[in-house]
């Protein structure tokens, strides 16, 4: 069965965005060993999942970055833009992007159905609402939080709504010169 793994960018204080969705916060300031992880994650992935709302800035993005070779921030965009998308949406009804599909029912069976399809590890980005779901569902099997060096004291989470105690194993903590540390972590199963 393929793994799903969450890349998510976080405050220090546990937030994904802030109250308003601001993302300013982050650190973009990447150093090489920061961008080399990232290529390690990525690598053996095959499909990426995104939910609607990060999908609309997330795919232009990369699409505009996979255009620009040698782009200083990332060592290459194409692995963003090659790599097939499944958009999670209950409002799109056709996909505007290329190499991307639309998953329109149960969050559950739809995930479940990509992990037991033949393929690698599938990767999970997303907002709030969607990374929420992901992490309330049990359908996260490793979670690579990117801790970035800052605070912004209210904002929108990605735990507060687990409705049970969701007990995780550090797999590895590393700290990076830009400032952000990632926590890998897994859940524990019963």
């Amino acid at each position: 069965m393929r793994k799903l793994k969450l890349q998510v960018q976080m405050t220090l204080d546990g937030y994904v965005a802030g109250p308003n969705g601001e993302m300013d916060w982050m650190a973009w300031n990447w150093d090489e060993a920061l961008k080399q992880y990232v290529d390690a994650l990525t690598q053996p992935v095959d499909c990426i999942v995104l939910g609607r709302k990060l999908a609309e800035g997330f795919i232009p993005y990369w699409a505009t970055v996979a255009a620009t070779p040698g782009d200083p921030q990332f060592t290459d965009g194409r692995k963003f833009t090659d790599t097939p998308k499944v958009v999670f949406t209950k409002t799109l009804s056709a996909s505007a992007w290329r190499n991307t599909t639309l998953a329109t029912g149960d969050l559950a069976d739809e995930i479940n159905a990509l992990k037991n399809r033949d393929g690698r590890d599938i990767i999970a980005y997303g907002g709030a609402t969607f990374v929420s779901a992901l992490i309330r569902g049990g359908l996260v099997d490793e979670f690579h939080l990117f801790i970035n060096p800052s605070a912004i004291g209210n904002g929108m989470a990605i735990f507060k709504e687990l409705g049970r105690r969701q007990e995780l194993t550090l797999v590895k903590s590393t700290a990076f010169e830009c400032g952000i540390v990632v926590l890998h972590y897994e859940p524990k199963r019963n």
